[in-house]
């Protein structure tokens, strides 16, 4: 049967909701894709291209390719610092969107007048971190009120539930001392920093490190938070990162400090084999930071030989942080009558059945689910697109 004059929402603009509404539209189905944030892409849009000599493939240009796709589909309307509010009705959903508050004020606006090249994280933030939702933008930076569109009510057939994850908190490890050391530093502020500006500084000085650490399994596999999962994408963007690092300087001196490395991709061993000929690996996880008087981190590890404390330096300190569950995800799954697994993240029906729920017409695509690389969140949001056409199918 067909699924023309069908509508279905797409909650989450990250990879996920960018991947699902691009097949859905491309299948005849109008979508109303709905973003929290005050720009699409989510997390991914902020990772930068981690490319040496040969294409690494982190995922990151094939985000901005999506990107691209929605904003041009005619057959997707986007809902920018939206949210849901309320769901009724089955199996045709009638929907009750909110506005969320942005950044449209006269800070952020002189931020983007006074240059990229003077503030530009700040800047790129602003303005959605790709040139591909300057569509959503005025000059100055504020939402386009033309653009964007603002009904607050919804009549839809199917939900894709695609809000994706959360960054884990490094406050959160207190000996890291994230907020109060400027060179201790999220994988998260690392991408930002590279997709605005294209290198790696030092926040305290402007300078480029040469001694720089990636710590591991921040915030997962952690038992004493009760996360005991792993994230699945802290392993490949740490090594890419270093071994992008590492051909851009190679006279940098890059120490990843790690429980267990875990499989980057189809060509794992011949590229972990390069990262280990290029980086120092020492198996175990450091704890305490401190300032040192010439501005540098200094850590303390157990020595994987003798057990013996060994104190390392240096310019820069990597915390590679984990996936966390949503923080809305409770009120959505309530407003969409679905489950949470204990961890947190979105149930899907079986281990058989990954983008069902148990709410007729709700699926499930990209971290929201559970930890997934970009790869990963892409197929699984294609799976929950051809779930939701073969449930308007018989539908109709």
């Amino acid at each position: 049967m067909s699924t023309e004059a069908k509508k279905v929402m797409v909650i989450g603009g990250g990879i996920a909701g960018l991947s699902a509404a691009r097949e859905l539209s491309l299948n005849g189905i109008q979508v109303e894709l709905v973003e929290k944030a005050d720009f699409l892409g989510g997390h991914a849009i902020q990772y930068a291209c981690k490319a040496t000599d040969n294409c690494q493939q982190c995922g990151a240009c094939t985000v901005e390719s999506v990107l691209k796709d929605v904003v041009l589909d005619p057959g997707i309307r986007v809902h920018l610092a939206s949210e849901v509010i309320k769901i009724s009705g089955s199996p045709r959903f009638k929907v009750q969107l909110g506005r969320v508050a942005v950044s449209d004020n006269d800070d952020t606006s002189k931020i983007c007048q006074e240059g990229y090249e003077k503030n530009p994280v700040q800047c790129a933030a602003v303005k959605g971190f790709s040139k591909h939702n300057a569509i959503y933008r005025t000059a100055d930076g504020r939402l386009n009120p033309d653009i964007c569109q603002t009904a607050d009510k919804l009549e839809v057939d199917a939900i894709i539930w695609a809000t994706g994850f959360v960054p884990f908190d490094p406050d959160q490890k207190s000996t890291y001392r994230y907020s109060e050391l400027a060179n201790v530093v999220s994988g998260l502020d690392l991408e930002r920093a590279k997709r605005a500006s294209g290198s790696v500084l030092r926040p305290s000085d402007g300078k480029p490190p040469r001694d720089i650490a990636f710590i591991q399994c921040v915030g997962s596999r952690d038992e004493r938070l009760g996360h005991l999962w792993c994230s699945q994408v802290c392993c490949p963007y740490a090594l890419r990162s270093a071994m992008a690092l590492k051909h851009r300087n190679p006279d940098a001196n890059i120490t990843v400090f790690y429980m267990d490395i875990q499989n980057t991709g189809n060509n794992f061993t011949g590229f972990y084999q390069q990262c280990r000929n290029d980086l120092n690996f020492i198996r175990t996880i450091p704890i305490d930071m401190y300032e040192t008087d010439d501005d540098r981190i200094r850590t303390r590890y157990m020595s994987e030989t003798d057990g013996k404390p060994v104190d390392a330096e240096f310019d820069l300190v990597v915390l590679s942080v984990g996936i966390m569950p949503g923080n809305d995800n409770k009120a959505l799954a309530d407003l969409l009558q679905t489950r949470l697994t204990p961890d947190g993240f979105a149930a899907s029906t079986d281990k058989l059945h990954l983008t069902a729920t148990d709410q007729k017409g709700v699926f499930l695509a990209g971290t929201v689910q559970g930890p997934k690389t970009i790869a990963d969140s892409i197929a699984h949001a294609g799976h929950a697109a051809g779930e939701v056409i073969r449930y308007l199918r018989r539908a109709s």
